[in-house]
């Protein structure tokens, strides 16, 4: 039929090494992905903070700016 030969048993030890790493490894992920993601958590309330003072900080920015183009129109008009 085909020319492959029979398939090699595997050692327990390194089947055992295999999973175990395999393991490790899915674990240590699961914690930084934990970690990382309460940090990024504190940075966006940190920025939902500054985000609304910067949304203040530009409404007064246009009104006075806006006020100001009136004023300019109503000076060219007379």
């Amino acid at each position: 039929m085909s020319g492959l030969p029979a398939p090699v048993r595997v050692s327990p030890l390194i089947k055992f090494s295999r999973w175990s790493l395999l393991t490790v490894g899915v674990l240590y992920g699961a914690f930084h992905q934990s970690r990382l993601s309460k940090k990024e958590a504190a940075i966006r309330e940190v920025e939902l903070k500054q985000k609304a003072i910067r949304d203040e900080k530009l409404a007064a920015e246009k009104k006075i700016a806006a006020e100001k183009e009136i004023a300019e129109l109503e000076a060219l008009a007379k």
